[in-house]
């Protein structure tokens, strides 16, 4: 292992030893996390859960009931919409609601705060789902959580040291439009010794997310440095968070471009135009959207 890699992962732990008092994740999802990735586990033990926690059946009925969904009248109970929409979707959409708390804070400088990134998280989240939905991958409830996670290394750069973080963003230069001039990442790495991807996957170990999460987080701009048998839900996520940067809503400075590398299209078998009707759909469902999980 290389000495870069090694003072990276040691930057990572450092941070995030530091931050576990803050980073902990509400003791109902690790229990819906432990639900996730036992096979064994049924309806009736999300139910089980869920039920203790009355805010959260309602976030959870709310994105159920949404138009995003497109369920054909209310669902009422937790127990009718795992029949409706399958027990994986719901307890995702339970993680991603119980998620939101770990996004709360002020504005950190004029360019960030922590609802600028759950609004773009939300967004990203939808627009992976829709991508994955269009091309019937069969993933659509994994990329939804996939896409609401992977910017999350940010939030622990917050909660590390606040003002690093505001010395990032004050060097980040932007043009016309909003985009950046210069690497957000090799800005990060100056002023951190990592960066957003590392710290997120660090988180989703530590939090004991499937693995699939870490990889998301990990390299979500740099798909293709994946073994190939990794990278289809990471090419989402890399294309959802364009999508979801286009609608110039919430962060995007680590986004000079919003351009889709055509080998990541490729790699997901998407063609141009299929990409443009995603982004149209997508774009449509915006305001849904970023009403969802608010």
């Amino acid at each position: 292992m290389s000495t870069a890699i090694e003072q990276r992962q040691q930057v990572v732990s450092a941070a995030i030893r530091e931050i576990s008092h803050i980073a902990t994740l509400p003791e109902i999802t690790l229990k819906i996390v432990e639900l996730v990735e036992d096979p064994k586990s049924t309806a009736q033990d999300l139910h089980k859960v869920i039920s203790n926690d009355p805010a959260l059946c309602s976030r959870i009925l709310k994105v159920v009931n949404s138009s995003f969904y497109g369920l054909p009248g209310q669902i009422a109970s937790i127990n009718r919409a795992i029949v409706m929409l399958g027990l994986n979707a719901v307890k995702n959409i339970a993680i991603a609601a119980s998620l939101a708390k770990l996004f709360r804070g002020g504005e950190l400088t004029a360019r960030f705060s922590a609802k600028d990134l759950w609004t773009h998280s939300t967004l990203t989240a939808a627009a992976a789902k829709i991508t994955a939905d269009t091309l019937k991958l069969g993933i659509s409830d994994e990329a939804f959580l996939a896409g609401l996670m992977h910017d999350i290394g940010l939030m622990v750069e917050m909660q590390f040291d606040r003002s690093k973080l505001i010395d990032v963003m004050e060097k980040i230069t932007v043009d016309g439009s909003g985009a950046p001039t210069c690497d957000f990442l090799e800005t990060e790495v100056e002023f951190f010794g990592a960066s957003h991807q590392d710290f997120g996957a660090g988180l989703c170990e530590k939090w004991k997310f499937p693995k699939s999460f870490a990889v998301v987080t990990g390299y979500h701009h740099r798909p293709m440095e994946l073994p190939s048998d990794q990278r289809k839900l990471t090419s989402l996520v890399y294309i959802a968070d364009r999508l979801a940067a286009g609608v110039g809503q919430g962060f995007r400075l680590d986004l000079p471009s919003l351009e889709v590398d055509p080998a990541i299209r490729e790699e997901l078998k998407l063609t141009a135009e299929k990409l443009e009707e995603i982004r149209k759909h997508f774009t449509e469902n915006c305001k849904t959207v970023t009403d969802l999980l608010s």
